[in-house]
């Protein structure tokens, strides 16, 4: 957002600059080409804006499908690692009960 506010700030400052180096500095000789310009800025404004916002949009879902998937790994390594402590707890108490009751 701030690289849309700061080029948003350039573009008003360089036709606010066009504008007064036009117009001689009087804001009385404003016309019909003034007004049309000033609504193609606004348009290509619009334009841009929205193309940067439909790519920042983009990319902020790809980082929340990231996160998602992310989070659900560190669920599947935590159940995995539960289920391995418990076969190894498994494990010990078969050799625990195979060492104290040898079958022949």
């Amino acid at each position: 957002m701030k690289s849309i506010s700061l080029t948003g700030l350039i573009l008003l400052a360089v036709s606010t600059l066009l504008f007064y180096l036009t117009t001689d500095f009087t804001v009385d000789k404003i016309g019909l080409p003034h007004i049309m310009g000033v609504m193609a800025g606004i348009g290509i404004g619009l334009i841009i804006g929205g193309m940067i916002g439909y790519i920042s949009k983009g990319t902020a879902i790809k980082e929340e499908q990231k996160r998602k998937e992310f989070k659900q790994l560190q669920k599947d390594k935590e159940e995995l690692e539960k289920q391995a402590a418990e076969i190894v707890k498994r494990q010990q108490e078969l050799e625990q009960q195979n060492t104290t009751n040898p079958q022949i």
